[in-house]
């Protein structure tokens, strides 16, 4: 049994790479032996600003390994204004988007790091930094920015502030092998424990990604093509692409969460100067010595591995070096007789500098992972000036299965310019280790967010795609989705018991719900709780099933009520079956409700649903009440079970909805006195085209009769006129049972139905409140227009069965969420949660979606616009400035140049577009959530300054984050006051 302690996993992993974009066509490319560099078009090469006289020259081959859209960044995923994208290295931005895609892949959200991840980056000297400095125009403000945008001093600190990494940021530079030394210093930091993960990302794309000059003596070839280890290699060929992968301590994978590979063993040495013909040549016994370093320190015989993926090249002279060192060096640690297969990606997408290690680290991992050993492209015959015979080495010229031993393992190596190499030893994943399935299957709630609409409408497009030609665990699905992507603004949630339920709803054929995160955060929530018609028998499995806290507090509940009512609720809540004509019965349906309710909105707060108001109708007033603090559980019980039987005890009567105004109600009324129709009373103002009217039963039909054809209406399914003159009796009795007991202070303010106004949070309520509502009328509209002038913005959630409280709201106006509408039986809480999640809540989504296994799904759909610097572009056929801009003035100088307040909002405005990138902004356009940071406002200070010739404070400019305030400010600074100041 090995010893594991030091092994390292690879938990993620992500790739742009010259040929396909989708990993499965890029692999299956490679195994089919296929060159994808490219030979570019000369008319293609110009436009991209390659200058004529190098395309002229008879020695330019024009063949690379490009990458597509290598200029397009989702700066607006990161927070970065598209100034500042333009004045970063593309290589650094696709870094960023390739980091953020490995980390998903490891099943871990970008900017929730819950461990200490740290960030290794390598990346190829920034030729968009030459390009732009080759600009004779670029402001001192210009290069200031470059410097940070381009600099690799500031890459792996990029990284880990964009994606909110807590460990070591280091950036890792030695040519070549920069990428695979990287990954060898993140298994060390790991194993020193420095850090609990690490993502290593490397880019190399060249700006224009264009070919070459060949010269004659040097490592490029002269006709295009790499040919590694083969007779006819003449050099090696150019080639962009970014990868990045996430490493973790093998023994720290939890189960359930898969593994790519596993590192077993690294190592990284230098030539030093023995043996060298010279700085940049290679030296067969440094190459030699990292390899069997990388044996030793893996713990493993140079037998045991069945690939090697070298690094190849494709030099007449530096091929045969490696082939013997190589070969030397598996013979020494025990490999004679073995027959390991050689691999080299650089003939297929040519040579990819410092990105090159992690890319054949890539390369192998696909290697392993599907028993396939492919070609080496291009390779006809082995090179004659291998001199080592005696090698267990040797190159496969077609597509082969595994055929070396097992466990399969494999080598990789790197070797830079300079001396410094990498080698690393990895072993295939073993099988994982599964979490079991929940006994109970319920339906799976699968969310996705993305910044933008469109990007979220693409993701649920390819995870619906995916979804088709899979066959994983849709719990896995849902858990790996849950804790493995980041919660961004724009959101969808669907509900689904299979994989084409599921992907059929993402492509917005079924349980779907979409919301956005408002951009102040997470909106107020109002609890609306229901009164008596809502009930139904079995209402409580609904919660029972997806609100994990909800049994505990019916308990709590109904053990509070006698015991032949305990008895009674209890069987009407859980049982679907109950007589629904019984549950109507009032003395039943109020204790019901209000214990389901109370329940709900106890296990509510305990997924994270913490209301910032209440608003109950009639009984749910009472409920209200309870969770707000004014009663305590057992005086709400006592008081709810005593106004139910004083309710059920009156007289009986009927109620009629009516779809008009108050005002066509009152009329209707007084039209129906004076028609000698009967008194009736105007039981409930529900909204603006929303009212109830109750009285005797007999009244109630004449009043119906009467408003034939007139207005529309609707019988209540009730035995009683509540809230009339009907219930006074009831009144009278809960007036009697208040006297003399003390109410209590809201913690949360609430609604009061009669006066249809709030309490405010720390009134003091008497109990008689809840007395005196049971005959008067419930202005439930009054009550929801004074919660919306308190809370602007708030999502209302019906917290009880049906969806007659959020009909109401949404006709008010609000924002509304039933949890058990009535359409998808016991699981209608999970669309309703989902949905609540969607506008931003903090709903506990682990409530929703247990834990399960993590699986690779594919991850954020990156867009964005191109962006280069205009100061980058200037060569490629569009005049150059005409020289530098002129000097600024110095602010507070009597001679410089004051511009009138009446400019301030044109000049602020073009400051922000010149600095960050935006124009076209309304006054509330944030600076900070638009890419500004303080070192951006502290040049936005300098510009105004310069633009109106006053002293800009910062700290004033900074506190001012709207556009609109800051014209204000600088209206302020530049008004007459202002200026006859500085004058004196």
């Amino acid at each position: 049994m090995r010893d594991r302690s030091l092994d390292v996993a690879v938990t993620g992993a992500h790739a742009r790479l010259p040929g396909p974009g989708e990993p499965d066509k890029w692999w299956a490319a490679v195994c089919a032996g296929e060159v994808l560099t490219s030979r570019l078009e000369r008319n293609a090469l110009a436009a991209q600003g390659v200058p004529d006289h190098v395309l002229a020259h008879p020695s330019y081959v024009p063949v690379r390994g490009t990458v597509r859209d290598s200029e397009r960044f989702d700066a607006e995923l990161f927070g970065i204004s598209p100034r500042e994208a333009e004045l970063m290295d593309p290589q650094h931005r696709l870094m960023l988007e390739a980091g953020w895609a490995a980390l998903e892949d490891a099943g871990c959200a970008p900017s929730g790091d819950r461990l200490r991840t740290a960030v290794f980056a390598s990346s190829s000297s920034s030729r968009y930094m030459a390009r732009i400095l080759g600009n004779p125009a670029v402001s001192p403000e210009t290069l200031e920015a470059l410097a940070v945008g381009t600099g690799r001093d500031f890459m792996a600190t990029r990284l880990a502030y964009r994606l909110g990494l807590r460990g070591p940021a280091i950036s890792v530079l030695t040519a070549c092998s920069s990428s695979l030394v990287a990954v060898h210093l993140a298994v060390q930091a790991i194993n020193n424990g420095d850090c609990d993960q690490a993502l290593v990302v490397a880019a190399s794309v060249g700006f224009p990604q264009g070919g070459y000059t060949y010269v004659r003596g040097g490592i490029m070839a002269p006709d295009g093509v790499c040919r590694p280890f083969d007779a006819g290699a003449g050099g090696t060929v150019g080639g962009s692409g970014v990868v990045a992968v996430v490493l973790r301590r093998f023994e720290d994978l939890g189960p359930g969460q898969p593994a790519l590979g596993v590192i077993l063993g690294s190592a990284v040495n230098n030539d030093g100067a023995e043996g060298k013909a010279g700085f940049s040549a290679p030296s067969a016994q440094g190459q030699a010595e990292v390899i069997k370093a990388a044996l030793r320190a893996g713990d493993v015989p140079a037998a045991s591995l069945g690939y090697l993926e070298t690094h190849g090249t494709g030099t007449y002279v530096g091929d045969p070096i490696e082939w013997t060192s190589t070969s030397r060096a598996l013979r020494e640690s025990g490999a004679d007789g073995a027959r390991i297969a050689v691999g080299a990606l650089k003939a297929n997408v040519g040579h990819l500098d410092a990105t090159a290690g992690l890319a054949a680290l890539y390369k192998t991992l696909q290697v392993l992972k599907h028993g396939q050993v492919p070609p080496v492209a291009n390779f006809t015959a082995l090179n004659p000036m291998v001199a080592d015979l005696r090698t267990p080495l040797y190159v496969p010229a077609e597509l082969e299965r595994w055929q070396g031993p097992e466990p399969r393992r494999a080598g990789v190596s790197s070797f830079g310019i300079g001396g410094t190499n990498a080698h690393v030893i990895v072993e295939a994943a073993p099988p994982l280790r599964a979490t079991p399935a929940p006994a109970d299957r319920r339906p799976s709630v699968v969310v996705l967010s993305a910044v933008r609409d469109e990007a979220l409408l693409a993701g649920a497009a390819r995870l619906s795609e995916h979804l088709g030609g899979q066959d994983e665990d849709l719990a896995d699905v849902a858990h790996t989705l849950r804790v493995g992507r980041a919660g961004l603004p724009e959101r969808m949630a669907v509900v689904g018991s299979t994989r084409a339920e599921v992907a059929e709803a993402l492509r917005g054929g079924g349980r779907r719900v979409r919301g956005r995160v408002p951009r102040e955060g997470a909106p107020p929530l109002v609890f609306l709780l229901p009164g008596q018609g809502a009930q139904r028998p079995g209402m409580a499995l609904p919660f029972l099933r997806w609100l994990p806290g909800f049994g505990a507090a019916l308990e709590e509940c109904l053990g509070h009520l006698e015991p032949d009512l305990e008895q009674d609720v209890r069987r009407a809540l859980h049982d679907p079956d109950f007589p629904a004509a019984r549950l109507r019965e009032t003395w039943l349906a109020q204790p019901a409700l209000f214990a389901l309710e109370y329940a709900a909105a106890r296990a509510l707060a305990e997924v994270g649903l913490r209301p910032a108001a209440f608003a109950g109708h009639s009984l749910g007033e009472v409920t209200a009440g309870c969770l707000a603090g004014v009663l305590d559980l057992r005086t709400a019980v006592e008081f709810v079970t005593l106004r139910a039987r004083a309710m059920h005890d009156c007289a009986p009567g009927a109620m009629l909805a009516l779809t008009c105004s108050e005002e066509t109600a009152r009329e209707l009324l007084a039209e129906a006195r004076s028609s000698g129709v009967g008194e009736l009373s105007l039981a409930a103002v529900n909204g603006p085209e929303s009212c109830v009217v109750s009285g005797p039963t007999e009244a109630v039909a004449a009043f119906g009769r009467l408003l034939a054809g007139r207005v529309d209406s609707r019988l209540l399914h009730t035995a009683h006129a509540f809230h009339s003159p009907a219930t006074e009796g009831a009144a009278r009795v809960l007036r009697s049972h208040a006297a003399g007991r003390a109410g209590g202070q809201p913690s949360v303010p609430f609604v009061a139905n009669a006066r249809g106004e709030v309490v405010a949070a720390g009134d003091q309520v008497p109990l008689a409140l809840f007395a005196d509502s049971v005959s008067a009328t419930v202005r439930f509209a009054d009550g929801l227009a004074a919660l919306r002038a308190l809370f602007p913005g708030a999502v209302a959630v019906e917290v009880g069965p049906g969806q007659a409280l959020s009909g109401m709201a949404t006709a008010a106006g609000w924002t509304s969420v039933a949890l058990t509408p009535g359409k998808h039986g016991v699981d209608e809480p999970a669309l309703g949660l989902a949905e609540l999640w969607t506008y931003g809540l903090p709903v506990e989504l682990a409530a929703l979606v247990p834990s399960a296994n993590l699986v690779h799904l594919p991850g954020t759909v990156f867009g964005g616009g191109r962006h280069t610097a205009p100061e980058a572009r200037w060569e490629t056929g569009a005049p150059a400035p005409s020289g530098p801009a002129p000097a600024p003035a110095e602010p507070g100088v009597p001679d410089a140049p004051r511009r009138r307040p009446a400019e301030a909002a044109v000049d602020v405005a073009a400051a922000w577009a010149e600095l960050l990138g935006h124009a076209g902004l309304s006054a509330d356009a944030d600076f900070f959530e638009l890419g500004g940071d303080s070192l951006t406002s502290v040049r936005l200070a300098r510009r105004l300054e310069e633009r109106f010739g006053v002293e800009v404070p910062l700290r004033d400019l900074m506190l001012a984050r709207t556009l609109g305030e800051q014209i204000r400010l600088v209206e302020r600074l530049t008004g007459p006051s202002a200026l006859e100041a500085s004058d004196e």
